[in-house]
């Protein structure tokens, strides 16, 4: 792959752990930053390229998380630093609703050609995953004329108050957020490592899902169904083969807008250029974010033309939405993900992941699944002998890991889920010896 990096891709940790001025950091934090927000590590980031994160103490870690699946083309992607620069050179924001700018049309049409689906689509650009998955949900109920919304168990679509109701987990995401916004119904998914039937075919647990539907909610009441085409911070699950087809088509069947929220999934990370690709999927609408514009705050709505054109003038924008440097950096990423097929080396990234802890979960049962697409991948922890989840072991490995310098991610909706984002342009070598340090730390604690 042809990257230059600016820091030397090496793990490297300075004596105390955290050192004195992260510290002081946290410190000044609990001072001035809201108790309500929750950072993974101890230490505070100074500089990060490639794999590599420094903090301000000059330990070097290697990241295994890219900011949560955005810096897929890198932290400080060369050209995506320069689109940034030359663009808020320029101008930095008019108000795409006020004075409108080319690069805002030209990320529209690009995307019109990457995402699923062969029609013809439309797009608008918003700040936030949450703020793509609201509007989705908009553009659903003013097209079709109905107010029902079916998400499912284990999904994640955002922190919002419409958001959170779609969202599965209660905590931390909804517990005592509520009254939620009405009209949102939870459905089954296929989750093939804990389905009690073990031999459920995808077709057969989508099929669960509809019935449920008919006989809740009525096909003719639903205004959108909206899921993960692999299901992020639920833990990383990835339906059986046939669930997400066979949904799509009964949607369409009964006027029902299919939604995919590929904001974690998409943009190479899975392998394709979205996670729907991978089955044929072509949703109506598709949410977009995070790994869009190498780290600068942007999303976008886009899919069919007849569904956001039915929406009235004004009703879909917002002040900062499709901001001209952040679609500077979007179009600027994409083309390093086109030239430098990054999903391709999410591919050789999985195929990585599989072979070396398809190996130990051989020998270690607490590895009670592996599972993921791309450099999108996970390990479900478990207690020994069983499928009971084992969160405490898992919190153990994560903490093991940054210790040695590498940082993880956790999540799933039983908090057991080692999850792993590397950034697509991350060595082998960075890679293997990440793999080294949470292989040691998972035979030292399970």
């Amino acid at each position: 792959m042809d990257v230059t990096y600016r820091i030397e891709q090496k793990r490297q940790i300075n004596g105390a752990f955290p050192g004195p001025k992260s510290q002081a950091l946290a410190a000044r934090r609990a001072k001035a930053v809201a108790a309500g927000v929750a950072s993974s590590l101890p230490v505070y980031a100074a500089d990060v390229d490639g794999g590599i994160i420094v903090d301000v103490d000059g330990n070097q870690l290697i990241d295994l998380g890219s900011g949560i699946a955005v810096t897929t083309v890198g932290a400080s992607n060369p050209a995506v630093a320069k689109a940034v620069a030359e663009q808020a050179a320029r101008f930095t924001h008019t108000c795409f609703m006020v004075a409108p700018y080319e690069n805002y049309i030209e990320l529209a049409e690009k995307l019109a050609t990457i995402t699923p689906g062969h029609f013809e689509k439309r797009a608008v650009f918003f700040n936030s995953g949450a703020e793509a998955v609201e509007n989705a949900i908009k553009v659903a109920r003013v097209a079709t004329g109905r107010q029902a919304v079916v998400a499912f168990d284990h999904a994640y679509h955002g922190r919002t108050n419409l958001t959170m109701g779609l969202t599965a987990k209660a905590a931390p995401y909804k517990r005592g957020f509520g009254p939620l916004a009405p009209e949102i119904y939870r459905m089954p998914m296929s989750y093939p490592y804990r389905e009690e039937n073990p031999n459920i075919s995808g077709k057969e647990a989508a099929e669960r899902a509809i019935l449920a539907m008919e006989k809740q909610i009525g096909g003719d009441q639903i205004a959108a169904i909206i899921i993960e085409p692999i299901q992020g911070e639920g833990g990383f699950i990835v339906p059986a083969t046939g669930f997400l087809p066979r949904v799509a088509e009964w949607a369409k069947e009964n006027g029902i807008v299919f939604i995919a929220d590929e904001v974690q999934a998409g943009f190479a990370r899975s392998g394709a250029w979205f996670a729907s690709d991978i089955e044929g999927i072509e949703p109506d609408l598709v949410t977009v974010a995070k790994g869009i514009a190498g780290g600068m705050p942007l999303s976008g709505l886009i899919g069919r033309a007849e569904l956001l054109d039915s929406v009235h003038g004004g009703g879909l924008g917002g002040t900062y939405g499709g901001n001209p440097v952040a679609v500077a950096a979007a179009l600027e990423s994409i083309k390093f993900m086109e030239e430098q097929d990054l999903a391709g080396r999410a591919r050789q990234i999985e195929e990585q992941f599989f072979t070396r802890f398809g190996a130990i979960q051989k020998e270690v049962s607490a590895l009670g699944d592996i599972r993921g697409r791309g450099a999108m991948v996970a390990i479900e922890f478990v207690k020994a002998g069983g499928k009971e989840p084992d969160a405490a072991l898992t919190k153990k490995i994560a903490e093991e890991c940054l210790a040695e310098g590498v940082l993880i991610l956790t999540c799933g909706t039983y908090g057991n889920v080692v999850r792993l984002l590397p950034p697509l342009v991350i060595s082998d070598e960075l890679l293997g010896e990440a793999f080294d340090v949470l292989e040691a730390a998972i035979r030292k604690h399970a």
